[in-house]
């Protein structure tokens, strides 16, 4: 079968995590809290998307995944790398993501992970969480990748290849 055909069956889960510097209300937070609206919509109008995690207010910072409240977990499905990848590295989402610092500590393990989902799953936040502690572990494998490693869907050929997301994905922005 050929990738363009093969594709079609799989979609591109993506989590990634962060943990808040301060509550969502504290002013530090506030700039980050405040974009959240207008990046969330941006992402559901980017071309390739297919769906995120959120809850009835729009957005996922108020579901809590974890017990620890300043944990925010982010969830989508995506139709492809490409498209993924172009709204975290290419558009009004990428001046936002590069002030993480300001918003966010920096975290002690893997923060982002990527997947082939089979077309219509919707992951859960534990098969995410799931995906970024084998990521952890075990680096790059077919079951979770980074941009920087990323693996074709499955039952296509070819090795992982590195869509060169840098330097946000080694935590130099």
């Amino acid at each position: 079968m050929a990738l363009d055909q093969q594709d079609r069956f799989w979609n591109l889960a993506q989590i990634n995590v962060g943990r808040l510097v301060a509550p969502a209300g504290d002013p530090q937070v506030a700039p980050f809290v405040a974009a959240l609206d207008r990046i969330n919509a941006l992402a559901d109008q980017a071309p390739g998307f297919v769906w995120r995690l959120q809850s009835d207010s729009g957005n996922a910072t108020d579901i809590q995944s974890t017990p620890d409240p300043l944990l925010l977990v982010n969830m989508s499905v995506w139709s492809d790398a490409e498209s993924l990848f172009e709204f975290v590295y290419r558009s009004a989402h990428t001046s936002v993501m590069t002030k993480r610092r300001d918003f966010f500590e920096r975290f002690p393990g893997a923060y982002q992970a990527l997947w082939w989902v089979e077309a219509g799953h919707v992951p859960t936040v534990d098969e995410g969480l799931a995906r970024l502690w084998r990521l952890d572990r075990y680096g790059p494998t077919r079951e979770a990748f980074t941009f920087k490693t990323r693996f074709p869907a499955p039952g296509a050929d070819g090795p992982p290849v590195d869509m060169k997301p840098d330097p946000w994905c080694l935590g130099q922005a």
